[in-house]
């Protein structure tokens, strides 16, 4: 009775039916949220209400694209969750997009505080968004190879996967800790809006501040619990393999998303590296792994 409610829980949270729907419902809320906040942007600019003008997504109506950004920032973070009991290497090619859309819905941010003078090298909010720029378009290069490696298929895999004795077993742990991982990311979405909500009400006067590490709200922790995720299933696949190259890349995956998780605890220019350098070891990881596969093939 267990494993039957197990499975429909699991069939309710990750059917194409219900990725259909969190589609639906998180667009809109995309679009009605972009709305409210050009009409909050425009209300504090004519006076209306007395909200500091300096504060980073209030001074421009292009700062505006950050709050339906972060909206469909959500619906990848469950799109991640849900290829992760189809595919590693998708599941993998997410967390890579998540952080690029992350670094790029800061661009809209940091647009508003741009200077265009001759001193633009001297300005630190012109040099952050000259590196962001840059590292974007960096990132979703890598992203692109990434992608393409990972498309590799061989005669001997089903899947990019192993095909394992357990593979099934395996597939159906995966399937359970996902399912749990939706319930989880959405209390952990709440907390951290709501304290992110009384951090801004409880420093008014300084508002300005309280928008500064607004990039880390939520996403800190929840790439500090996809390194526990991405530890478990590691372990468990030792019960079902012992290929070498396979744990080795499963294993590199995990560096890469420390990586990950490690940009969020510093700033500048130490940030996009990385963020780089977490992308690039992800891909080099894939690629000497498809190379022993083609080794194993011949």
């Amino acid at each position: 009775m267990g494993i039957i409610k197990q499975e429909l829980f699991s069939e309710k949270l990750l059917s194409a039916n219900t990725r259909n729907k969190a589609e639906r419902v998180i667009l809109t809320i995309a679009i009605v949220s972009f709305i409210c906040h050009l009409a909050i942007i425009g209300l504090v600019q004519w006076d209306i209400i007395d909200i500091n003008k300096d504060a980073g997504l209030l001074k421009s109506p292009i700062s505006a694209i950050y709050t339906p950004f972060s909206f469909i920032l959500i619906y990848e973070v469950y799109l991640l969750i849900y290829y992760l009991p189809q595919s590693i290497t998708i599941y993998i090619t997410k967390q890579y997009e998540i952080i690029l859309l992350i670094m790029m819905r800061r661009l809209f941010k940091d647009l508003s505080n741009l200077k265009i003078s001759s001193d633009w090298f001297s300005i630190p909010y012109d040099l952050q968004f000259t590196y962001d720029i840059l590292t974007s378009l960096l990132i979703f290069t890598l992203i692109y190879f990434f992608y393409s490696q990972s498309r590799r298929k061989y005669s001997h895999t089903k899947t990019d996967e192993i095909e394992w004795a357990g593979t099934t077993r395996y597939k159906k742990i995966k399937i359970m800790i996902a399912s749990w991982l939706v319930p989880i990311v959405f209390i952990l979405g709440i907390y951290s809006l709501v304290n992110w909500l009384l951090e801004v009400m409880f420093t008014f006067e300084t508002s300005g501040n309280s928008f500064k590490n607004i990039n880390n709200v939520f996403f800190e922790h929840f790439f500090t619990i996809l390194v526990i995720v991405d530890v478990l299933l590691l372990l468990v696949s030792f019960f079902y393999t012992d290929k070498f190259h396979l744990i080795a890349r499963n294993s590199g995956f995990i560096i890469s998303t420390i990586l990950i998780r490690l940009s969020f605890t510093v700033e500048g220019l130490m940030n996009n590296i990385l963020v780089f350098v977490a992308v690039l070891f992800g891909l080099l990881i894939l690629m000497i792994y498809n190379k022993f596969e083609e080794a194993a093939e011949s």
